[in-house]
């Protein structure tokens, strides 16, 4: 009943090993999770990361989702993990979320990962601003 319309969705990632971080999110997906079928169709996609860590949002005891603390919103394309990169996302996911190891191999489980085209940095009530890619 929802065809065609966005939704979000909860989905683990990793930007690569711990001590390797990339800042290109990687996902390990199934084909049977309506947010994978949907990305294939059309891979646009938004991901927001709240300021879980950081030092106001802690020393504040503040709900990281309050509009205070820090989010960070990465926009681009969901994209299937070439094979030359899937050993990488490999060593990315399952070093952060060795949980991934023993999901049931019978749902095609692959790799995805986002070529992140814009980024936003909301630092207080609204306040917007763009980051370049590169940096």
């Amino acid at each position: 009943q929802i065809l065609g319309m966005p939704y979000g969705n909860c989905l683990l990632l990793s930007d690569g090993p711990v001590n390797n971080s990339t800042g290109i999110p990687f996902f390990y997906v199934t084909p049977k999770d309506n947010t994978v079928t949907d990305l294939l169709k059309n891979p646009m996609a938004s991901l927001t990361l709240p300021e879980a860590d950081g030092n106001f949002c802690r020393k504040n005891v503040i709900d990281p989702e309050d509009p205070r603390c820090t989010r960070l919103t990465l926009t681009g394309q969901m994209v299937t993990v070439p094979p030359e990169e899937v050993e990488f996302a490999k060593q990315a996911m399952f070093s952060r979320h060795p949980v991934v190891r023993k999901w049931p191999r019978s749902y095609e489980w692959f790799f995805m990962k986002m070529n992140i085209e814009h980024i936003w940095l909301q630092s207080w009530y609204g306040e917007v601003s763009p980051i370049a890619v590169e940096e």
